[in-house]
């Protein structure tokens, strides 16, 4: 079977957010079932394909708002309100309708489309309406940009609400159309319209093709948080954490935080460091004693909880953190409450106690190739049908 897996921005091989490790676990499960993929969308402008041969580049776009000036955005804007498109998906018409329509014709046929997440289906929807499909709701998004307004004022409050409005017509749609719908999170189904087992599974996610063996690690701080804190589900865990938190902590107490830091972010602690970019990731996390699990928003999976669980690292989580994971290791602590959370912390990271995450992540590795193996074959059934 040949698949063409549309998405926003192809992989490059960084694996710099958890959408981009999501997308290189499912192309991979779907590969490991006999699937032949080919990527289509965009790139990053300064980076290139991680499997060119395999990747169709319909334009290079940097899509992340944080980076654009005020005219981009306004001409982003603009694009939205004259289509009637989300302004995540209005970034991307950058090209004409015609010229994706040329990249999938220059590759020769496929059997059906994968269409991850809603942004770049939804720029060009009708292009990507001639054959069956598979849609990957990696959240349910019109419930983030609602808690994005919620926690929003002004304009920006206007427009997450506007997004949320178009978001549940369009994601209702795309499930309505898709031949099977894969969701990230049990809990996502039902928003969606897709509880029934004949229509969709949950992809439990794996954040690596195999587990490293258990070895001791040397500790640099007490906590260690890494994520793309631009992006709002993200920065609202990160809020929270910074200023329900963080104050109950000993002065002592060292966290290091990793990743894109919104404008005028900060801490009165004395132990909390914002380092940036880190050249290593996984190494990063390693490097501290226990790992705080901080999500409050957002829907889907959180990879960062999956990865600490196949890492084995001691950690403290939200109830929302462990959302789409039936699992708890007993180095995990679950708390809501922000004195009890950061109690945890002080203890975990007094005597961090590591476990082996390798069966976690073998009956993740299996449960995912079983959900993906019952989507493939909704798509085999209706190749059989149109072939009679």
């Amino acid at each position: 079977m040949r698949l063409l897996f549309a998405t926003s921005i192809v992989p490059d091989g960084m694996l710099a957010s958890g959408y981009e490790i999501a997308n290189a676990a499912i192309i991979d499960a779907l590969r490991r079932a006999g699937a032949d993929v080919t990527v289509i969308g965009f790139t990053w402008p300064d980076r290139s394909p991680a499997d060119p041969d395999n990747t169709l580049v319909v334009g290079a776009l940097d899509v992340r708002t944080q980076n654009a000036g005020l005219r981009t955005k306004l001409v982003w804007l603009a694009k939205a309100l004259k289509t009637g498109l989300t302004f995540a998906s209005a970034k991307l018409l950058v090209v004409p309708d015609e010229a994706i329509r040329a990249r999938i014709r220059d590759a020769g046929p496929f059997d059906g489309y994968i269409l991850n997440s809603v942004q770049f289906v939804a720029a060009f929807e009708a292009v990507l309406a001639d054959r069956p499909s598979i849609f990957v709701a990696h959240n349910v998004e019109y419930r983030s940009a609602e808690e994005n307004a919620a926690a929003s004022s002004g304009l920006e409050r206007w427009l997450f609400r506007r997004e949320a409005r178009l978001l549940k017509i369009l994601e209702a749609r795309l499930c309505r159309k898709a031949h099977f719908v894969f969701t990230l999170a049990q809990d996502d189904r039902a928003p969606l319209g897709v509880a029934d087992d004949r229509k969709s599974a949950v992809l439990p996610l794996v954040t690596m093709r195999t587990v490293p063996a258990k070895t001791s690690r040397a500790i640099a701080c007490d906590a260690a948080l890494i994520g793309t804190w631009t992006w709002q589900p993200n920065r609202i865990g990160l809020d929270w954490f910074l200023e329900k938190v963080v104050p109950h902590l000993p002065g002592t107490f060292r966290v290091r935080i990793a990743g894109n830091i919104p404008q005028g972010m900060s801490s009165s602690h004395p132990g909390v460091e914002f380092v940036g970019r880190v050249p290593d990731a996984r190494a990063f996390v390693r490097s501290g004693a226990v790992v705080p699990l901080i999500s409050t928003a957002g829907s889907g999976v959180q990879l960062k909880t999956i990865e600490t669980f196949e890492l084995g690292l001691p950690s403290v989580a939200t109830s929302r953190s462990l959302r789409g994971i039936g699992y708890r290791p007993v180095n995990c602590v679950v708390t809501d409450d922000p004195v009890a959370f950061a109690n945890g912390l002080a203890a975990a990271a007094k005597a961090p106690r590591d476990a082996d995450g390798a069966a976690f992540h073998a009956s993740q590795l299996k449960a995912l190739d079983a959900a993906v193996a019952r989507g493939l074959a909704t798509l085999t059934a209706r190749r059989q049908e149109v072939g009679a």
